[in-house]
């Protein structure tokens, strides 16, 4: 069941698509060909100023109208373009991507403690909740997603991976269940500052996902990493959560573990829980997710999906499998397979 990849450099050295696409094709097996994708940090250094928007449009000319009058409406476009892409034999292009450099209105949120993220997440929730034949697939700064249907070096060669450059990867390979010509529907899901990639499925989405739209979020594709990544952006940065305490809410340990704890240990364990039940995860999973700062990695209580961690000089990896990881990084250094509930988070420097 689907195949997770990410690749951090903690000293911000930049790393070609390349390496990724190849550690990705390493676990083709965990796929169906119906699905892949990449998001990089770092790629838009002369646009790092601005949330760089990538979409797909079903009907170029009448949904990118659509688009650009919304976007005219809540700030101001730098640019936009159509993303480079090479046809592949065994990939069937339905839509066209497109990419926009914007720069929000922060005062038609006032009052915020972070406007111009609150400005981008209303524009991404209203045009992905429309009928108009556009869905916005990444919106942060200096970061962008690539997904397709199709095997991972089919959507790697499409949209020209090898070219893009960045300091933090994640990849997908994804085993689809539903909905396999979609190309929103494949990992990695991306909302301003956080991308996550999963391998999978949650048996709460429903509560999850009535909690995080509680707060206002629309969930449009109906697919599990929509919501992770939907409420990690709302636990850490709406609700001021370190990460490793909205991890702890996400995936907590089970009572009688908690029970065995400290006492202080014990207090904060419980208050995550009946805080945040409803945003509790369960059924096999494993995440690794990413921001300009850092990539995390956390499993289920159970760690019935696989999670590899990987490290050499200034590179952490996590993955799937191993081969993954040597298929990147044949010297590698370490390799660890951290315990059930024992999240990974590695940090940029400074």
């Amino acid at each position: 069941m689907c195949g997770i990849f990410g690749v951090m450099d903690k000293r911000r050295q930049m790393m070609d698509g390349s390496g990724i696409r190849e550690a990705l094709s390493m676990m083709n097996e965990r796929g169906s060909g119906e699905g892949a994708g990449y998001v990089a940090y770092g790629i838009y250094p002369d646009y790092r100023d601005c949330y760089a928007l990538h979409v797909f449009f079903d009907k170029a000319c009448e949904s990118k109208a659509v688009v650009d009058a919304t976007l005219e409406q809540w700030g101001t476009i730098e640019c936009d373009e159509a993303i480079p892409t090479c046809d592949q034999p065994n990939l069937k292009a339905n839509c066209t991507p497109w990419r926009y450099f914007f720069r929000p209105d922060a005062s038609l949120a006032p009052g915020s403690a972070s406007p111009e993220k609150d400005v981008v997440t209303n524009l991404v929730m209203q045009i992905n909740a429309g009928a108009n034949g556009a869905e916005i697939v990444s919106s942060g700064k200096n970061v962008g997603v690539f997904k397709a249907s199709g095997w991972p070096e089919d959507v790697a060669d499409y949209y020209r991976i090898e070219d893009y450059e960045g300091y933090i990867w994640l990849a997908h390979n994804r085993y689809a269940t539903s909905n396999p010509d979609l190309w929103e529907r494949p990992d990695p899901f991306n909302l301003h500052d956080w991308s996550v990639v999963e391998n999978g499925k949650t048996t709460t989405y429903g509560a999850n996902r009535r909690y995080v739209e509680s707060f206002g979020y629309n969930c449009s594709t109906g697919t599990d990493s929509e919501v992770i990544a939907y409420l990690i952006d709302l636990l850490t940065r709406k609700h001021g959560l370190e990460i490793d305490l909205a991890i702890r809410a996400l995936a907590p340990s089970y009572w009688d573990e908690i029970d065995r704890m400290p006492e202080a240990e014990q207090k904060l364990n419980r208050a995550l829980r009946f805080a945040y039940g409803s945003a509790t995860m369960n059924g096999p999973f494993t995440v690794v997710a990413a921001n300009p700062d850092m990539m995390i990695g956390f499993t289920d209580r159970g760690k019935l999906r696989p999670m590899v961690v990987g490290e050499c000089g200034d590179r952490l990896y996590i993955a799937s499998e191993e081969t993954a990881i040597r298929a990147m990084e044949p010297c590698v250094e370490s390799i660890t397979r951290p315990a059930a509930g024992e999240p990974v988070i590695g940090r940029v420097a400074p």
